[in-house]
């Protein structure tokens, strides 16, 4: 069984000033659960897997003990793969979203991981499943854990969500400011926002920059991408284009046709190439056509230099801030005329933007204080306990 949350803190307290950790933070053994739609693996279908392939190699790089719920063919530390294909391989959200079939696959395999939880020896978990009913396990076994929330609430997770608000054993985060707030108008202490962090060793600025824009992400019609074209063609600025086609419908008559010398499609590219290729550019440009949770292209952008041009929606305008520019949702006479500005803020602008506020090192750190926040309410221990002082620690990196 999951250890016993008094003994589980006291022993994390026990582990304080392990010589790998920064800051003496203690070593936490976490439980990371991943949504399973896709492999957690490069190249990485969307936001949801590049961010949880980071957040487990940064909690194993500073020092925590971390084992990794996920589809198989996931790239992970220490993963335990709780299928064997994932659910787009076998049922496409396409044609199963909503299904039995669908739902029935995923409990299968949620369940296989929280059997494995439940009888293990882990401080605290991490569940990023986007599946509504681990939270109710949590609650019902007495699991102290983190749920983090990467998309706008959706009705099954939001009744599960506000039936823990204000019970610090179970700790909700968000991503972004604006998320919060469609979450809950009050501000439960369980409630926060922890910004998503990207490898800035990875996005690097270059000294090699070209005229030409770029948009890159999943070929879908929620991400806009017919209205950059659009934008573009306006403006009569190049643009190229980077991604998966996920509705080969939308790409076929939105994209194909308007796809001339001046705008490209460069395919799906991952790694370094799909990080020069942005560093390179003069601009990235982000067309969400919904309320965009977070933004990683933005924060990825930025990290590389390159300022933002994009729609007003969802946090994007928390993420770009002063580097770029932001025009209404929808607008493709307002991008356009972005498109043809000028004075764009500068590379080292925007990487300090990305190195204040969208580091790894920073996500890590909002985290950990969610995993001892959540294990400080279920050991319940008091103010002057070793644990408690390891968990003022932990404030310290606000």
């Amino acid at each position: 069984m999951l250890g016993h949350p008094d003994r589980a803190l006291a022993g994390a307290a026990d582990r304080v000033g392990s010589a790998s950790l920064p800051f003496g933070i203690f070593t936490i053994r976490i439980a990371l659960i991943a949504h399973i739609r896709h492999p957690i693996a490069p190249p990485f279908m969307g936001g949801m897997e590049s961010h949880f392939h980071g957040l487990a190699r940064g909690l194993d790089a500073a020092g925590h003990s971390v084992t990794s719920f996920a589809a198989g063919g996931s790239d992970l530390p220490n993963l335990k793969a709780i299928c064997t294909q994932p659910c787009e391989e076998i049922y496409p959200r396409e044609r199963f979203a909503g299904s039995d079939a669908l739902q029935a696959y995923q409990l299968s395999a949620f369940r296989l991981a929280w059997d494995c939880i439940a009888s293990g020896n882990f401080d605290a978990v991490h569940n990023n499943s986007l599946f509504p009913e681990v939270i109710d396990w949590a609650v019902r076994d007495g699991i102290a854990m983190v749920t983090s929330q990467h998309v706008p609430p959706f009705k099954a997770m939001r009744e599960k969500v506000h039936g823990v608000l204000g019970d610090e054993r179970q700790q909700i985060t968000v991503t972004s400011r604006h998320q919060k707030g469609l979450w809950s108008a009050d501000d439960p202490p369980n409630l926060s926002v922890v910004h998503n962090g990207i490898d800035l060793t990875r996005w690097q600025p270059s000294a090699r920059r070209h005229d030409r824009l770029l948009w890159y992400g999943r070929i879908t019609p929620n991400k806009g991408l017919a209205l950059a074209i659009k934008s573009a063609a306006i403006a009569d600025r190049p643009l190229d284009i980077i991604g998966t086609i996920e509705d080969r419908a939308y790409f076929e008559v939105e994209i194909a046709p308007y796809l001339t010398g001046k705008i490209r499609y460069l395919g799906h590219l991952s790694g370094p190439q799909l990080h020069e290729a942005v560093a390179a550019s003069r601009a990235v440009v982000a067309t969400p056509m919904w309320d965009e949770p977070f933004g990683l292209v933005a924060a990825e952008a930025l990290s590389s230099g390159v300022p933002v041009l994009a729609f007003d929606r969802g946090a994007l305008r928390e993420v770009v801030g002063p580097c770029g520019i932001i025009v209404p949702a929808a607008d493709i006479a307002a991008l356009a005329r972005a498109m043809q500005e000028p004075d764009l803020p500068g590379p080292s602008v925007c990487r300090q933007r990305a190195e204040q506020c969208f580091s790894i090192t920073q996500m890590i750190a909002g985290y950990e204080r969610c995993y001892c926040a959540a294990m400080k309410a279920q050991a319940g221990t008091g103010g002057d306990s070793s644990a408690s002082s390891a968990f003022k620690t932990t404030l310290l990196l606000a």
